[in-house]
């Protein structure tokens, strides 16, 4: 992309009020860097894999309608994350594009440097409020001072291996707070979404030694300005570095092999490390509070884990329509069925499969890791065979593997293989992104998610769903055990069985046989019978879907608790 010109620079010693021309701050709010790996912003603006950069898009958005002094540090991705392909075996492949983001990105004129395998790196510094955010810096290695390999550091959103990673998080965060100190950018508050950006930590601990603090001293003062976002439930997905490596990468920013163990562990848990860097920490559900306190408990001086529920940009994320229908008392399902007619013929464009629109569509959008269990619906075809034959059950899928994960490659690879046994009723839309997920949390008449509780930290597809009157049937982990009123707003499926992440109660085994029989259960004896012959019941449901959701997990409540709790 071109450099921006003169006109659109940004005054390398401007403060953080003039990356938002006009727009007064808070006085009494505190000053918020926030570091995300990703940002989900625009279906076609590929700075985003999934969840978590969808809720960190819809944060910096939440930020800018509330006026709050939160600024966001992330990468330019130079092909983000891969697109992905159904091959003519009908399994999923990626494929790895440039993107363009146009002239949507500003040339701050800031280039800072950062040390990675004994060589300086310079990064520039772009930024970005185009998307109705508030300003986000956005890192890049891809300039004419670095080689080639350098020059790739940003090339792929979790791509590739250890050393790679570890390079994208010294820019992200070392380069990070650099930026903001190039940018004159005075910061109260760090805040890592993910372990990521935890290397901005140990960059801190390198400012205070510099102005004559010792280690142990510089780390409490670093402490006092840290928080931190946990998300992932599952100790093997908390990433983690050998320490010989991250020496040999210069990620541990001249602190020992000794110091670096005492923050995190040998391997150095990125997880653990920011847990032990931070003032306090929360959790994005309240189960997801009890899960990581008791997966962590073990973690000799970490802080307190708190739950802040994640939320959503409404905006973004649900039809005028329907709000106008309710706004009005008008009856929702006409309009919805409207919404769904789109839907069907945004499918039928996509995949040549044409859905009825008298019949139940049920929605399943998500990352295909194996916890979330995209597959459980088929797990007795005997059972629910019949009635996707006789199209009395519609599903539409949609979801990506991690590029390096075989395993929830094979899982899509079966739900492609349902497309073709049943193709009349089961669809596959390839490439999950914005606008898919979009679509079909508008569209769906029902929305599906099963993982093994407790391993869904919050789940925030379902929260567009119901705030477009589309009823969610869903285990009770994530978020929905804080919304569900089973029979009014949406159905829960099974009982609230599951395992913590250290003491397993029941085997995966038993625990997925477990989850499909209430599955069929619930969809079969209830759902179904709901939809096609009592109009009137799912006409309140939905209503009762909106109105338990629409305030309280909108994103202007959770920014107000970030605020209160953890800020």
């Amino acid at each position: 992309m071109a450099a921006a010109d003169d006109a659109h620079r940004i005054n390398p010693q401007a403060r953080h009020e003039c990356l938002s021309e006009g727009t007064p701050m808070t006085a009494s709010d505190p000053n918020v860097a926030y570091f995300c790996m990703e940002y989900g912003l625009e279906s076609d603006v590929k700075l985003y894999a999934g969840g978590l950069g969808i809720l960190a898009g819809d944060y910096l958005k939440g930020a800018k309608d509330e006026n709050r002094p939160i600024i966001g540090i992330g990468l330019k991705w130079k092909q983000g994350y891969g697109d992905q392909a159904i091959g003519p075996n009908g399994r999923p492949y990626n494929a790895y594009v440039i993107r363009d983001y146009g002239d949507d990105l500003i040339d701050t004129g800031v280039t800072v440097p950062v040390t990675i395998r004994d060589r300086t790196v310079m990064v520039k510094v772009w930024a970005t409020e185009a998307y109705g955010n508030a300003p986000i810096l956005l890192l890049d290695t891809d300039i004419d001072q670095n080689d080639g390999v350098d020059r790739w550091i940003c090339g792929q959103l979790y791509g590739w291996f250890g050393e790679e990673r570890l390079a994208q998080e010294i820019v992200l965060g070392v380069g990070g707070v650099r930026a903001l100190r190039a940018l004159g950018i005075d910061v109260d508050v760090y805040h890592f979404n993910e372990g990521h950006a935890v290397l901005a930590a140990l960059e801190l601990i390198e400012e205070h030694k510099s102005e004559g603090l010792s280690f142990e001293d510089g780390w409490q003062a670093t402490r006092k300005r840290v928080v931190f976002t946990t998300h992932t439930p599952v100790v093997q997905g908390n990433e983690s570095h050998e320490l010989r490596t991250m020496a040999y990468m210069n990620a541990n920013r001249n602190l020992t092999l000794e110091q670096m163990e005492r923050i995190g562990g040998n391997p150095f848990n990125m997880t653990v490390a920011a847990l032990r860097l931070a003032r306090k920490a929360n959790a994005v559900a309240e189960l997801h509070a009890v899960t990581a306190n008791r997966m962590w408990d073990h973690v000799a001086g970490r802080c307190e884990i708190v739950p802040i529920t994640n939320c959503i940009h409404r905006p973004t994320w649900v039809d005028d329509r329907i709000i106008e229908a309710r706004a009005e008392g008008a009856p929702l399902r006409p309009v919805h069925d409207e919404i769904k007619a789109e839907l069907l013929d945004f499918i039928e464009t996509r995949t040549g499969q044409r859905l009825a629109l008298d019949k139940i569509l049920v929605g399943f959008s998500r990352r295909a890791a194996p916890y979330k269990r995209s597959d459980l619906l088929f797990s007795d075809l005997d059972r629910i065979g019949p009635y996707l034959k006789r199209g009395d059950l519609q599903v539409v899928f949609s979801g990506k593997a991690h590029p390096l994960d075989d395993t929830g490659k094979d899982i899509v690879a079966k739900l492609v293989a349902m497309t073709v046994a049943y193709p009349d009723a089961v669809v596959f839309l390839p490439d999950y992104d914005m606008d898919i997920g979009r679509m079909l949390t508008r569209g769906c008449d029902v929305w599906l998610n099963n993982p093994r509780r407790p391993q869904e930290a919050s789940g925030t597809s379902g929260m567009k769903a119901a705030m477009n009157g589309v009823l969610n049937c869903s285990i009770l982990d994530g978020w929905w055990p804080e919304a569900c009123q089973d029979g009014v707003n949406g159905w829960q499926l099974g009982d609230g069985l599951g395992f913590d992440a250290t003491d397993r109660r029941v085997s995966e085994a038993e625990l997925d046989a477990h989850d499909a029989a209430a599955l069929y259960d619930v969809l079969l004896g209830k759902v179904l019978p709901t939809y096609y012959e009592q109009p009137d019941k799912w006409e309140s449901m939905m209503r009762a879907g909106i109105d338990t959701t629409e305030e309280r997990f909108a994103v202007k409540r959770m920014l107000d608790d970030y605020y209160r709790l953890l800020y």
